[in-house]
């Protein structure tokens, strides 16, 4: 793949010029650093039992590691990537990929390729577009509606990513309201969360993607149709390295957050993705965390044979006893 993402916060490729170094969780260094009420001590004594439920217990032989009931989901987010011919070399190598067959599979191509991919790629893998507008298209100049994606035969849509976010400047309201017209439409909505690098460092990790959560459950009628990806953005471009145990500590709280506020059976048949420097040589520890349901791929989504490989993590779930 000739397209390459540059080296500000748009690339969720590794960089390994950066010196790396490791969290040791979701609060600043320590519990006893920061003052905490009594509810945040309760939260986190409640979150902390499941955690060592979810990563000291081994299924048993043949069983899939997932806490959740969905289907292990891949995305690959191609950002402003590509040109014809590029994206036709991705989508032949994608053809010829063998890839396991109880994945749902997507990606999403710049909005000018959308048709390309669409006549060309196999129907094994859907299409997704990378944004959408609020509501009915009309003359809102740049935008792309709802109803032109629908038309050209895309499935989802990725809503709240932090590049849009952070570059672009959405807040949470508007971003909920987005995904509520998406799938009032029916068009399936990945929905992302995600902390900035300060947030992490200010333990503020559940106060944001909690924040965020709650503007999706205010305006989405039904979650039937939503995959949520956690994208730490700290982890993106920093040289900052997250764990397959801290992506798991998130995911089990935000698993958590939906059973307490929207209902037990919402919180086990939504899928949790990870999207943070997600590739083709760290995908298979992060599969095998109980609460990582998949993947949201940026970089490695532009080679073929490592989203394949990817996509191919779900065989990391069945984890022998």
């Amino acid at each position: 793949m000739a397209a390459s993402f540059s080296t500000s916060t748009s690339s969720l490729a590794s960089q390994p010029s950066a010196p790396k170094s490791h969290f040791s969780g979701l609060r600043r260094s320590c519990f006893k650093l920061e003052p905490f009420s009594p509810s945040h001590v309760l939260f986190h004594q409640q979150v902390g039992a499941q955690l060592r439920v979810s990563t000291t217990q081994k299924p048993c032989k043949g069983v899939v590691a997932m806490a959740g009931s969905g289907k292990f989901f891949v995305g690959g987010n191609w950002k402003c990537n590509g040109t014809k011919d590029s994206i036709s070399k991705l989508v032949s190598d994608l053809n010829s990929a063998k890839i396991e067959a109880d994945v749902d599979v997507v990606v999403a191509p710049p909005f000018v390729y959308i048709d390309q991919v669409k006549n060309s790629l196999t129907d094994r893998i859907e299409i997704s577009a990378q944004n959408s507008w609020v509501g009915k298209g009309g003359a809102f100049t740049g935008e792309i509606s709802v109803e032109q994606l629908n038309d050209i035969g895309c499935k989802w849509v990725i809503l709240g990513h932090s590049e849009r976010r952070h570059i672009i400047g959405e807040d949470d309201q508007f971003i909920g309201k987005k995904a509520a017209y998406a799938l009032s439409q029916n068009l399936k909505v990945i929905a992302c969360i995600g902390e900035k690098l300060e947030e992490r460092e200010a333990g503020k990790t559940f106060d944001v993607c909690f924040q965020q959560m709650k503007a999706f459950a205010d305006s989405v009628p039904s979650w039937d149709d939503v995959v949520i990806a956690y994208e730490p953005v700290w982890a993106i471009g920093t040289g900052k390295v997250a764990t397959p145990q801290q992506a798991q500590e998130v995911h089990v709280a935000v698993r958590d957050w939906l059973k307490k506020n929207v209902s037990e059976a919402v919180a086990s048949k939504t899928r949790i993705i990870y999207g943070g420097s997600a590739n083709g040589s760290n995908c298979a520890e992060l599969a095998k965390q109980e609460d990582i349901d998949g993947f949201l791929v940026g970089g490695a989504s532009l080679k073929g044979p490592e989203f394949a490989t990817i996509v191919n993590s779900v065989t990391y779930k069945k984890v022998a006893a």
